[in-house]
């Protein structure tokens, strides 16, 4: 990374879960990564002693001049979506912005990324309560409600607070790719990558026990034999489901259609096998179930926006994650 410093902000009202989520993630010491990894610092938005929520006090490392240093800004939450941002802030974030500092929102704090001009006729997600008031207050923003973050490449915005832990491994694995990722979402005990494009939450719960079990068996299968084509009819078949109801129960479950999770579980293997093996971009292609290098091709610049090979270059596994 040219520039590895991540500086939060904090405010007095601070959101200390989302807060919590910057500190964890970026700010505690990892002697494993060695010594290319985060730096992290606390700049205050207003001044002297802050409030948190919970009877918290925070002393931090500095104001809003830190951002002129940061390599990343995150906003953790907002102290209310009905409370002004404070011009200092948006001209700070905008000029930190404008040197080319990534800025990431979690939650309502994607209300101080608007503010500052930042999403204007971008993509942004917020909590799902505070979509339809972001739209109505910032028109030129192309609001998407219903996925969990939301990477603009210099700008990243997420849903509500679990979803700020979704986007910051996201940004893990985007600087230092799925291994590193997955040893800092090991240490979080959470699962290491939710799509972004998942729902914020499942309209409805599967509603007979035993249906959720056999699609748990059917996530195994597909894990195990990604390889192999996948039709709906089959996968109806293996869990007894008509297709229709294999579908919409599919969807209730994981909020996405068998084909897409099919997808995003096949870029994951392959990520995984272009850091962490010597096989060819061909071979893993077929272990994969993409089949040809072309269509591998097609699905990394869609999804990821890059190919194979440069991602293979940019994210082989480092030589001090191997202990070499």
């Amino acid at each position: 990374m040219n520039n590895p410093l991540v500086v939060a902000l904090a405010y007095d009202g601070l959101c200390t879960f989302e807060f919590g989520i910057a500190v964890e993630i970026f700010g505690l010491a990892r002697p494993e990564m060695g010594d290319n990894w985060y730096r992290f610092a606390v700049a205050g938005v207003d001044p002297g002693e802050l409030r948190a929520t919970g009877g918290i006090r925070l002393v931090v490392d500095g104001g809003l001049e830190l951002l002129a240093q940061a390599g990343t800004i995150i906003v953790p939450g907002w102290r209310g979506a009905d409370v002004p941002v404070p011009a200092a802030l948006c001209e700070q974030l905008a000029a930190a912005h404008q040197r080319g500092a990534r800025i990431l929102s979690i939650c309502s704090g994607v209300f101080v990324l608007a503010a500052a001009g930042l999403l204007d006729n971008r993509q942004a997600t917020t909590h799902w309560r505070y979509t339809d008031q972001l739209q109505q207050r910032y028109p030129a923003i192309h609001v998407t409600p219903d996925v969990l973050y939301i990477d603009s490449g210099d700008v990243l915005t997420s849903a509500g607070s679990a979803a700020g832990i979704d986007l910051c491994l996201h940004l893990v694995r985007r600087d230092y790719g799925s291994v590193a990722a997955n040893q800092v979402a090991r240490r979080l005990v959470v699962s290491p990558h939710r799509d972004g494009g998942q729902a914020q939450f499942i309209q409805q719960a599967v509603p007979i026990a035993y249906e959720g079990h056999r699609l748990g068996a059917l996530f195994d299968y597909l894990l195990e034999n990604l390889a192999a084509p996948h039709r709906v009819d089959s996968l109806a078949k293996f869990v007894g489901m008509s297709p229709r109801t294999f579908l919409r129960r599919f969807a209730a479950t994981t909020g996405k259609t068998p084909a897409q999770w099919l997808l995003n579980a096949r870029l994951s293997r392959s990520q995984a096998l272009l850091e962490n093996s010597q096989l060819s971009i061909e071979r893993i292609a077929e272990q994969v179930g993409f089949g040809s290098v072309a269509t591998m091709r097609h699905h990394f610049r869609n999804q990821l926006g890059t190919t194979p090979a440069a991602y293979r270059k940019g994210f082989a596994e480092p030589a001090f994650l191997r202990g070499d």
